[in-house]
């Protein structure tokens, strides 16, 4: 049995995982984002994390029918996506634009396709008490994520460098995932 401390643990590794590469683009957008707009923004990034909290969850109580080491396979997602990534690493960074509330909210949906494939099997092996309090970690650490890439956004080199070296970072993050979703679906 898990305590509060390993499910907060696995919540922290499942957000900052799929979150990483997210933060330096929120960042460089909030750059570019006149400061009295940036509350906006976040809240706009805050719904968006919430739906795929949503979304996951959803999906997570589908699988309650499927025997949890066979959701364990789901761990396979992440690692192609690391290989993925590894692939890409060092493709040139798509230039950031400003972009208001509604599109920060649309395109941060879109783009939780890496959140969804680690959440569902996360909260699926969590169980439904578990389950809310991984959603409660994933909430709060994105309330802190939005906190500190405002934060960030004011200082171009910190936004420069991260946008330079996530793609690098992102592969190992991806498969310590895989690793983490399989131990959560106990295949060892």
């Amino acid at each position: 049995m898990h305590d509060l401390l390993t499910t907060v643990l696995v919540a922290a590794a499942a957000f900052v995982g799929t979150t990483f590469d997210n933060f330096f683009a929120l960042a460089a957008q909030l750059a570019l984002t006149p400061q009295d707009r940036f509350r906006r923004i976040g809240r706009a990034h805050v719904a968006s994390v919430i739906t795929l909290i949503g979304i996951a969850g959803g999906v997570g109580g589908a699988l309650s029918s499927i025997p949890l080491h066979a959701v364990a396979l789901l761990g396979l997602v992440p690692f192609s996506l690391g290989l993925y990534a590894w692939r890409h690493r060092h493709d040139e960074v798509a230039p950031t634009f400003r972009r208001g509330a509604t599109t920060t909210f649309l395109v941060s949906v879109a783009l939780g396709g890496d959140n969804i494939a680690v959440w569902v099997p996360i909260l699926r092996a969590a169980g439904v008490a578990r389950g809310l309090e991984t959603a409660g970690v994933f909430v709060l650490l994105e309330l802190v994520l939005v906190y500190l890439a405002q934060s960030v956004a004011r200082r171009q080199a910190v936004v420069a460098w991260g946008q330079a070296n996530a793609r690098r970072l992102t592969p190992f993050l991806y498969t310590a995932l895989s690793v983490l979703i399989i131990a959560e679906c106990g295949w060892w």
